[in-house]
């Protein structure tokens, strides 16, 4: 597969040697899909049929309230896994959009075969389901810390929570993030321009410099 590379850095294939990893692929049900930015790979309310993986560009998972109001929930680049949690959940539909960001491809495996052992009974099923729950407890573990940043009080203790743990993820005190303002307004749960204020402020006072995705605290 021409995206043999990729999948290889996928965790959900940790421990499975390449021709296994072909021989997986039938099993479950793989097709590959090209993404448009602004297009959906799903929307809220779509029958939870796939789990995805980011082949090429980017792809954000976004919840929307009742009026409308977005908040991203994570952003997944190529080799990250989404969808996985509902495969877990066993929901009938998903309660969140995939909204394309960077046009490229995804690979979508069927939800249904992957708890379930095929008929062939092949080896690396144990596998997939051990790598499959270490995901999902690794998402748990971003979202309590999203939940701690977004819990926070105003709008700058949000952003200075969230760069601090930036820095101490990137190890060291200039790192890029994954999101443009607009992006980031919505990670935290604020107004951009409330967020751009705050940011100014910061700079005038010397605690960061910031240039489009780019920060330093000082």
């Amino acid at each position: 597969m021409k995206n043999s590379e990729v999948l290889s850095r996928c965790a959900l294939f940790a421990g499975i040697r390449e021709d296994e990893r072909s021989a997986m692929l039938d099993c479950l049900g793989a097709r590959e899909a090209a993404t448009v930015r602004g297009g959906y790979v799903f929307r809220e309310g779509d029958r939870a049929e796939w789990v995805g993986i980011v082949l090429s560009g980017q792809v954000q998972v976004v919840r929307e309230d009742f009026y409308g109001n977005r908040s991203i929930m994570t952003e997944v680049s190529p080799a990250g896994l989404f969808g996985e949690v509902f495969a877990c959940a066993d929901v009938e539909r998903y309660p969140v959009s995939v909204e394309v960001v960077q046009e490229g491809a995804v690979l979508l495996l069927s939800m249904a075969r992957i708890l379930r052992v095929c008929t062939g009974g092949c080896a690396f099923h144990n596998r997939l389901v051990s790598n499959l729950l270490r995901i999902v407890a690794g998402k748990n573990l971003q979202l309590n810390q999203k939940i701690e940043i977004t819990s926070q009080r105003t709008t700058r203790d949000k952003l200075m929570t969230y760069l601090a743990t930036a820095a101490k993820k990137a190890g060291s005190r200039t790192f890029e993030i994954p999101f443009n303002r607009q992006g980031l307004a919505d990670y935290l749960g604020v107004e951009r321009s409330a967020l751009s204020a705050e940011i100014g402020r910061l700079r005038r006072e010397g605690i960061l410099q910031s240039e489009r995705s780019v920060f330093t605290l000082l």
